[in-house]
């Protein structure tokens, strides 16, 4: 049922131009809108295979810290209608090392049920390389999925085509739930791949085409879906 990406995901989020704000001392705030053909979350689509609508708010300091809000519109064949995402983190870098760590809360107001979860999250990233995780460290559910414990790390390269704009990538993720195979809930952990490119098309925003598949069967308890799912989205950057 849930959710793609911190880690690529903050997770889909977009990298964003900034506006300096005088009054904050090497401060930036930076703001993004998009839409997708279809929302997916580490290989599991939250909208029912639908489009989706989405935007966040970051702040960045020039010490490293940052925070910001991402929402995003759901559907999970009931009533919860949107997602918001808090998150708060500190990055950097020690020669060609860079690093990121933080925290980030998903939260779903309207859902019928207490499904939020948080996470603590770190990646390591050398040229076009990407590697890291998310450990689930507080969830709202009593059991099955997205409950302390879980465990999600994938690894992944980002190639730019030169000065072309475009940017090919490919990654695979895994997810290990905590209480998989019990409480009745049967299988859950599964891995994804995605691979995708984008287009950098300056004022107009940025365009993405993804390809994406969950390695699951027919008994796992987060999806059954695997076949190959395709979407494309446009966002914009402030």
């Amino acid at each position: 049922m849930k959710k793609t990406l911190i880690a690529t995901s903050i997770a889909s989020a977009v990298s964003l131009s900034a506006l300096t704000l005088p009054s904050v001392a090497s401060a930036e705030v930076s703001a993004n809108i998009g839409v997708v053909s279809n929302y997916l979350f580490r290989g599991v689509t939250q909208t029912q295979d639908s489009a989706a609508v989405q935007g966040g708010l970051d702040y960045a300091h020039e010490s490293g810290l940052y925070a910001g809000t991402w929402a995003s519109t759901v559907d999970f064949g009931d009533d919860t209608s949107y997602e918001i995402d808090l998150y708060a983190g500190y990055g950097g870098s020690v020669g060609d090392l860079s690093y990121d760590v933080g925290y980030v809360y998903y939260a779903y107001p309207d859902a019928p049920s207490d499904i939020d979860f948080g996470e603590l999250y770190g990646s390591l990233t050398y040229s076009y390389l990407t590697a890291g995780l998310a450990y689930t460290v507080n969830g709202q559910a009593d059991d099955g999925p997205f409950t302390e414990g879980d465990l999600y790390y994938y690894a992944g390269v980002d190639v730019p085509f030169g000065e072309s704009g475009y940017t090919g990538s490919l990654y695979y993720g895994y997810y290990t739930f905590d209480d998989d195979g019990d409480a009745g809930y049967g299988d859950m952990d599964y891995g994804h791949w995605t691979a995708s490119v984008a287009k950098d098309a300056g004022d107009f925003g940025s365009f993405t085409m993804s390809f994406e598949m969950a390695d699951v069967d027919d008994t796992n308890y987060v999806s059954t879906d695997d076949d190959l799912q395709v979407w494309v989205g446009w966002s914009k950057s402030f």
